[in-house]
């Protein structure tokens, strides 16, 4: 594939017929893709964790209430132990971080939780847990049998829009009504 076929950057917005529970009614922030594969964080599936609750863990305070109670998302189904920071341009920079796209940054590492509990961390950010991971040509295959829709990502969903509404609204962002899709797939 050249360079502009790969999906870094973009949504990949579950089709209504997918069938893997991993994936039903899911918007996915693909991090990194090439020709070894892709990396994507789920970013409208909030699980029944408080950042405050992941902080504790690593013997964390956080004085914002508002940040500490922020919940987190389950990323994906592969490693649901790996944390993972979607966040803007603010913060100092941090040791595991991946330039995804202008504004956008994932950062793994322990120093950016630091930062955001100190209240030094950027001004915008999620934390899930665990990512969606594709082999070589894997997701190529499910874009082709149309499992998936995708669309540039755009910051407002993915720190803005609640979760609830993440899967409608970033269909809209291409001028589909994701509800009003069939589950059934074809080609034409």
């Amino acid at each position: 594939m050249s360079e502009d076929q790969y999906l870094t950057g973009q949504f990949l917005i579950a089709m209504p017929a997918m069938d893997d529970p991993n994936f039903d009614r899911t918007v996915t922030y693909v991090c990194e893709h090439n020709d070894e594969g892709a990396l994507g964080i789920i970013i409208n599936r909030p699980i029944d964790m408080s950042l405050a609750e992941i902080l504790a863990q690593m013997d964390l305070q956080i004085p914002d209430p508002a940040l500490a109670e922020q919940l987190v998302l389950q990323g994906g189904p592969v490693q649901p132990e790996r944390g993972f920071v979607i966040h803007d341009d603010g913060g100092a920079g941090f040791s595991a971080t991946l330039d995804v796209q202008d504004g956008i940054k994932v950062t793994t590492s322990r120093d950016i939780l630091e930062a955001l509990a100190s209240g030094n961390g950027p001004q915008r950010a999620v934390i899930a847990l665990g990512y969606a991971g594709w082999g070589a040509g894997q997701l190529e295959a499910e874009m082709a049998a149309n499992s998936w829709l995708t669309v540039p990502a755009t910051p407002d969903i993915i720190f803005s829009v609640p979760f609830e509404r993440r899967w409608e609204a970033a269909a809209r962002l291409i001028g589909i009504d994701i509800n009003a899709l069939s589950s059934e797939a074809g080609h034409a």
